[in-house]
C-alpha cells in the first residue's frame, strides 16, 4: 500500500502543482482535506524555512500517524526593495489581499525603477516531516526580473509580473509545463523527490 504524503495547504493551486511536481515520488499525494482541512496557523517565522515548518507541524498533529507531511513557504524577493515582499509576499497589500492587490502594490513600489534594476527571485522552502517525526528542509530559487505591467493569464500570485532569466515572457505567459521546469518550487521539489526516491536495486 502506497504511503500518504499530505500537502499542508488550503490553496488548491498548490495541491495541483505538487501533484505534478512530485509525480513518481512513491507516495499517494493527498490534500489537507483528509485531515479535516488545513488548520489556521500564525506564520511568524523569520524565514521561508521557518514558516514551512510551522505549517507542516500544525498539520502533523491532525494527520494519520503513518502519513508524511509536506508544507511550503515561498515568495518573491525584489533586490531594489531590500528583499521585499519576502516572507510577507502573500499578504504584502494586507492580510486578506488578493493576488492583484499584491501585484499592484509591488508595481507602485517599483515605479520609476529602471529595467536594469528590477531584478529579483522567487524562493521556496519545503518542510517534509516523515512518519517518525523527522524534519527535512529543501530549498529552491528562480532568478528573474519584475515587468512594468502584468501579462498572461495562467499561474497565480506574482506570476504575471515575474520574467525568469533567459525569457521575455512572464511565468503567467509561459504556461504550467515550462514553469514546472523553471520555478523555485519545482527546484525544491526536485530535491525532495530525489530524497524520497526508493534506492535502485543492483
Amino acid at each position: 500500500m502506497m504511503k500518504q504524503l499530505i500537502v499542508a495547504t488550503g490553496n488548491s493551486h498548490k495541491v495541483e502543482e505538487f501533484e505534478s511536481l512530485l509525480a513518481g515520488c512513491g507516495f499517494e499525494l493527498c490534500s489537507a482535506s483528509i485531515c479535516g482541512g488545513m488548520p489556521l496557523v500564525v506564520e511568524d517565522g523569520v524565514s521561508f524555512a521557518a514558516n514551512a515548518a510551522i505549517k507542516a507541524r500544525a498539520l502533523r498533529g491532525l494527520a494519520p500517524a503513518d502519513a508524511w507531511i509536506v508544507a511550503d513557504d515561498s515568495g518573491l524577493e525584489v533586490y531594489a526593495l531590500g528583499g521585499a515582499p519576502g516572507i510577507y509576499s502573500a499578504r504584502y497589500a494586507g492580510e486578506l489581499a488578493s493576488d492583484s492587490e499584491n501585484v499592484d502594490k509591488l508595481l507602485k513600489a517599483l515605479q520609476g525603477v529602471p529595467a536594469g534594476n528590477r531584478g529579483g527571485r522567487f524562493r521556496c522552502a519545503l518542510c517534509l516531516i516523515d512518519s517518525d517525526g523527522n524534519e527535512h528542509c529543501f530549498e529552491g530559487a528562480c532568478e528573474g526580473h519584475i515587468a512594468e505591467v502584468p501579462s498572461g493569464s495562467s499561474g497565480f500570485g506574482y506570476d504575471p509580473v515575474f520574467v525568469p532569466v533567459g525569457y521575455q515572457k512572464s511565468f503567467a505567459e509561459l504556461g504550467d509545463a515550462l514553469k514546472a521546469c523553471l520555478s523555485h518550487r519545482a527546484r525544491a521539489a526536485h530535491s525532495l523527490r530525489e530524497f524520497c526516491r526508493p534506492p535502485t536495486r543492483p
